[in-house]
């Protein structure tokens, strides 16, 4: 069995396996997830370049979001609910919620992602 560290530091020049969540421009990149050893937490960084946005996303665990740059929305995908998002927004998402994620006209770059990790986010991810 491959024991993995304790601590793992994860630099920027590491692999990033990309998740096939965005609808337009941008990209979406795993950060921590199983495939690095992490069990109870996980980190998507999502790009989303003007008024792209992501698939709709559910998990049976909750979700944290931190809105690094830009503005877009937070959205329920079946029209019910919808929230602007700007820099600096945190958005806490309840388990079995349906989401996603647009960007405004200046794009948006959101860091988050289920805790614990849904390693159903994660099929047909290399490494996973």
């Amino acid at each position: 069995m491959n024991q993995l560290p304790t601590v793992l530091v994860l630099r920027e020049s590491d692999p990033r396996p990309e998740l096939a969540i965005v609808k337009g421009d941008g990209v979406a990149r795993v950060l921590v997830w199983p495939g690095v050893g992490a069990e109870l937490r996980s980190m998507q960084s999502i790009i989303l370049r003007p008024r792209s946005r992501t698939l709709a996303l559910k998990h049976p665990m909750e979700a944290v979001y931190y809105v690094v740059a830009g503005s877009g929305t937070a959205a329920d995908p079946d029209g019910i609910d919808r929230f602007d998002l700007i820099e600096g927004s945190m958005i806490h998402i309840e388990p079995e919620t349906r989401y996603e994620f647009q960007a405004g006209d200046d794009g948006i770059e959101i860091l988050g992602g289920p805790c614990p990790a849904d390693r159903a986010l994660y099929n047909g991810v290399a490494g996973q």
